[in-house]
């Protein structure tokens, strides 16, 4: 299968015509401070939580994931833009090693490590095996191409466990990246450890509004006391 071999999978149409102006009508008011985007998003945002639930969604996650089903876990909403008042950044290639959680626990758990606050939510790095199983689907709220930021991706680096500095630089002179364009109303899924990056828009009044959630497997607890910062229900 495509999507185990090389860790990512775009799709063209993912969703509802409805939901997108829904979408878009909501985000709105919650991007007009020109921040570049809203973490734990699932929280304030009921389209956001309709997305992360729909069956469109979650079909599209058992097509790639051989019928396994998932929860959402986190969501981020990105706003990229070259539009005055906005924001434009580039993130050099990485993996997603960190999982937002509700709070730390008193006591350490092993495998657990590189605890930190950002907005004001936990993250903590897991284990190798945590990562390994889960998923992240980017919905996209505008085309987006690599004029307007879209992620690059070293196909099949997912499979290669958490990477070095070092490591990182050797998969980046021996593996040719693919530029992941995906159309409005368009999804990307991935697997976190896949290396992936995103450069600066540079078409004039680009705009790049990304629902970006991430999905454990239902079955999938966490030791210790640790709980996820979201656990919205399957549908």
């Amino acid at each position: 299968m495509i999507f185990i071999r090389d860790g990512f999978a775009v799709t063209e149409s993912v969703l509802p015509a409805t939901l997108l102006a829904r979408l878009k009508q909501e985000f709105t008011p919650l991007l007009a401070n020109g921040s570049g985007g809203i973490r734990n998003v699932l929280q304030s945002s009921e389209a956001a939580r309709i997305a992360a639930t729909s069956g469109a969604v979650h079909n599209l996650l058992r097509s790639v994931a051989g019928g396994e089903a998932f929860v959402p876990v986190r969501g981020i909403l990105f706003d990229k833009t070259t539009s005055p008042g906005g924001t434009n950044w580039k993130v050099p290639y990485h993996q997603d090693l960190s999982i937002a959680v509700q709070e730390r626990p008193p006591s350490d758990v092993a495998g657990y490590e590189t605890w930190s606050v950002k907005d004001g939510v936990v993250h903590v790095q897991p284990p190798r095996a945590i990562l390994e199983r889960l998923l992240t689907v980017r919905l996209h709220l505008d085309p987006c191409d690599g004029e307007t930021g879209a992620l690059r991706v070293l196909p099949g680096t997912h499979r290669r466990g958490r990477l070095s500095v070092h490591e990182v630089a050797q998969c980046r002179a021996e593996i040719a990246e693919t530029v992941c364009a995906v159309p409005e109303g368009g999804a990307m899924v991935f697997r976190p450890l896949l290396l992936h990056a995103s450069s600066p828009a540079t078409r004039p009044d680009a705009r790049r509004r990304v629902l970006h959630i991430e999905f454990a497997p239902v079955d999938m607890t966490l030791p210790g006391g640790i709980r996820w910062i979201s656990g919205i229900a399957h549908p």
